[in-house]
């Protein structure tokens, strides 16, 4: 099959177009580094004509640092895809896999002992600065079980990524009803592995770890450590999208998400901790520091991936760490 795949050079883009071209799929690569944008309609009328499928990770990622990222977020993630699809429809491609995110759903899936299943407020910044973490009952004010959210949960973005990936879903939901294409949205957890972009302020936290580790500084970890996640290996993710772009075929007109998750969560202190392990660095310090627009727990269940897609998991939180102690970075 001939694809094309926007954001190709970049971490996770790497591995897809590495999967892809391994699989016997014909890649056409397109990615900002090279000078392409897909905002830029006549870059997408050269490279569509003849392609049967889009997988679309091209985005700024990271949760973003105050609001003045709202431009460029909403620019590059919302108007860039709109471009795109706009195009897909004139060129008769009907075939999308998007990269979206487990941000859409804010904080996870959570039970009052009282009032059963509820969703958390946003947290307020007194309790953070006070060190109180958890989220607590809207209703009593209790303290919550964390468990694990599906795919049909309520969306609750919280920050600029988060809301811009939901954007993106949307417009790929409007798309397949307009066209009568099909749509695939990966909602990824917390990606890691060779290749993951250096320390910047929109850095994953395992790359932030990473790079303190390699620079010979402790990492430091926000909150109290206890933040619990779903780290899921960047090739395991790679094989998601293959998985997903032989489903894409299926039912005209519609959007499906799926979980892409590892079904195995642990807390940002394991993951500093086992990273520091590995690579024989400084054991990890745990700072109380907080970011505003920071979810708590937020682990998934990837049921459904496993039962439409096929796909599971297959690198071990333990050998995935090990290698991305040393491998190299973005």
């Amino acid at each position: 099959m001939k694809v094309l795949l926007t954001g190709s050079a970049g971490f996770i883009g790497s591995h897809v177009s590495e999967t892809l071209a391994a699989a016997g799929h014909e890649v056409i690569g397109f990615d900002a580094r090279a000078g392409d944008d897909v905002r830029d309609q006549s870059a997408l009328d050269r490279v569509l004509p003849g392609t049967e499928a889009v997988i679309h990770q091209a985005a700024k990622v990271g949760l973003g640092v105050n609001v003045a990222d709202l431009p460029d977020y909403s620019s590059i993630n919302v108007y860039g895809t709109a471009v795109l699809l706009a195009a897909m429809a004139r060129h008769g491609v009907g075939r999308l896999v998007l990269a979206s995110s487990m941000v859409v759903y804010g904080e996870g899936a959570y039970t009052c002992p009282e009032h059963g299943a509820v969703r958390p407020r946003p947290r307020l910044e007194a309790d953070l600065d006070r060190g109180l973490f958890e989220p607590r009952c809207p209703v009593c004010g209790s303290p919550l079980a964390p468990g694990t959210i599906g795919e049909d949960a309520p969306t609750d973005p919280r920050n600029a990524y988060a809301t811009t990936k939901l954007a993106q879903e949307h417009l790929s939901a409007n798309w397949t009803r307009e066209t009568g294409g099909t749509a695939v949205a990966l909602r990824y957890h917390n990606v890691y592995g060779p290749r993951m972009p250096k320390d910047t302020p929109y850095s994953g936290v395992a790359a932030i770890f990473r790079s303190a580790l390699e620079a010979g500084r402790a990492p430091r970890v926000f909150e109290d450590g206890g933040q619990r996640r779903d780290f899921v290996h960047v090739r395991d993710i790679a094989v998601a999208n293959l998985a997903a772009l032989d489903v894409t075929g299926g039912q005209a007109g519609t959007l499906a998400a799926y979980n892409i998750a590892s079904g195995r969560p642990h807390t940002v202190g394991e993951m500093a901790a086992e990273l520091a392990g590995q690579r024989g660095g400084p054991a990890p310090v745990v700072t109380g520091e907080y970011r505003l627009g920071d979810v708590r727990h937020i682990v998934a269940s990837p049921a459904r991936a496993a039962a439409e897609l096929g796909f599971r998991a297959a690198i071990t939180f333990a050998d995935g760490m090990k290698e991305f102690a040393t491998a190299p970075l973005g």
